[in-house]
């Protein structure tokens, strides 16, 4: 076979040294062709550099993304603390200071991130719903891997709202006083039975309920406390099997309300009528008239529509007894009594009372209205078996004492004091299914809805 190549490399031209070095190269080549024991280091030292950008890069994606949802529970923490504080009445500026106080809390930077509040919310399905809170929260996040592609930091936002939902339970007794004990007190031999709703007191005492006279009998749906109650056995629960302690602070509804403006009435005179009309022009938009140094009726006497401002004195029927309970009424349709300066409701049994509030305008559904400047002051009813009253007695800043005979049998009656008393041999029965007045929503809600 060699003697054959040589013959063919003769042949051919080829000599037999320069074709045996071609092969050894040709066998070199394909050799270091197919060697790729170095291949991995150089290609790993070419990609190295990006495989290190990429992982700094996701593991920067994976911070952000944590931040975002530790933004989003602050923002979820924050539209919830607004809400409850809603749900209280409690003002805007009250309102976002609780939010960015828990926002805070939750790991929430204000001073370097932005803090947004609105209520009601600005965007959304719930944009202008006056019962629900927005928050919004927004961080500038520094750059670290990708600050090689931009500058700019990183723009994280969370937004969270919260609504404030309506129950189906409403009160007509409500005592606004925040730590007094007893604000709310049924005691002696009274016997209150109210049809269709709850009483509510806002007092985080431990007694902020109070009835511990075995005599005294309450039937009603339900009783709700901020702080504690005590009771006996002659209490009844239409709605729930036991007094709701630690419940949520209910909403005074009357709270935007505002007071009517009083100098621009004149003072009334001659207050020895049997009909009085409300004749003067008032900014409210409704007729008015101003009685001062107080009035005690001891005559029959009626009220037509408008609204009376009784100024320094008291509101009485029959305060002395000097005249037969038959001789003194009052007879009031679609009117609102407003008391000012040191002027109370005195209501005694001795006479008879049909009192209806307005049905429409500003003061719809308000029977009395106690100043909020009053303070210490106790406004009493002592009705007797043919009283009515129709609509709320609001003393937000007062106490209000239903005592001695009083009864109020027919018609709603709603009752928000600063304290409120049943006592002596009070009778009140209320059914307020069908009621004008701003309802007392108790078991409210909130929750998270966006």
């Amino acid at each position: 076979m060699f003697e054959h190549t040589q013959s063919a490399n003769r042949q051919s031209g080829i000599h037999p040294a320069k074709s045996a070095l071609r092969a050894r190269v040709a066998q070199r080549l394909a050799a270091f062709g197919n060697d790729d024991a170095g291949g991995v280091a150089i290609m790993a030292t070419l990609l190295m550099p990006v495989l290190v950008l990429g992982m700094g890069l996701g593991a920067e994606t994976g911070y952000h993304y944590m931040t975002q949802r530790n933004l989003q529970h602050a923002a979820d923490l924050a539209a919830h603390a607004g809400g409850v504080r809603l749900r209280a009445g409690d003002s805007t500026l009250e309102i976002h200071s609780a939010a960015l106080h828990i926002a805070t809390t939750a790991g929430f930077g204000a001073e370097f991130d932005s803090f947004d509040l609105n209520t009601p919310p600005s965007s959304g399905p719930n944009v202008g719903n006056a019962d629900s809170v927005e928050v919004l929260l927004t961080r500038n996040q520094p750059r670290f891997f990708s600050a090689i592609l931009s500058i700019e930091p990183v723009q994280i936002s969370a937004r969270a709202v919260a609504q404030v939902t309506p129950s189906d339970t409403a009160a007509c007794v409500l005592a606004l006083a925040p730590t007094q004990s007893r604000a709310i007190t049924v005691s002696g031999n009274t016997d209150v039975s109210l049809d269709g709703c709850d009483v509510a007191s806002n007092s985080h005492a431990s007694d902020a309920f109070w009835m511990a006279n075995s005599s005294a009998n309450l039937t009603v749906g339900c009783v709700h406390s901020v702080g504690g109650s005590v009771s006996s056995t002659n209490l009844r629960l239409l709605d729930c099997v036991a007094p709701n302690d630690y419940a949520p602070q209910v909403r005074d509804p009357y709270a935007d309300l505002e007071e009517p403006n009083v100098n621009v009435v004149p003072c009334e005179t001659n207050t020895n009528v049997s009909v009085f009309e409300a004749t003067h022009s008032h900014p409210s938009g409704v007729p008015a008239m101003r009685i001062c140094g107080g009035l005690d009726i001891r005559s029959q006497v009626s009220f037509k529509p408008g609204l009376y401002i009784i100024d320094g004195g008291d509101l009485s029927l029959n305060a002395n007894a000097d005249v037969s309970p038959a001789e003194a009424g009052m007879s009031v349709e679609g009117a609102t009594f407003f008391l000012t300066g040191n002027s109370r409701l005195m209501l005694s049994g001795n006479g008879g009372l049909n009192m209806q509030a307005p049905t429409s305008g500003p003061y719809d559904g308000i029977l009395v209205f106690a100043s909020r400047s009053q303070s210490g002051l106790t406004h009493q009813i002592r009705g007797n078996s043919g009283s009515t009253t129709q609509g709320a007695l609001y003393a937000p800043t007062s106490k209000i004492s239903f005592s001695g005979n009083s009864t109020t049998t027919n018609g709603c009656t709603q009752v928000i004091g600063y304290s409120v008393e049943f006592t002596g041999n009070s009778t009140l029965r209320s059914t307020c299914a069908t009621f004008n007045a701003r309802r007392i929503e108790t078991n409210v809600m909130v929750r998270i809805v966006e």
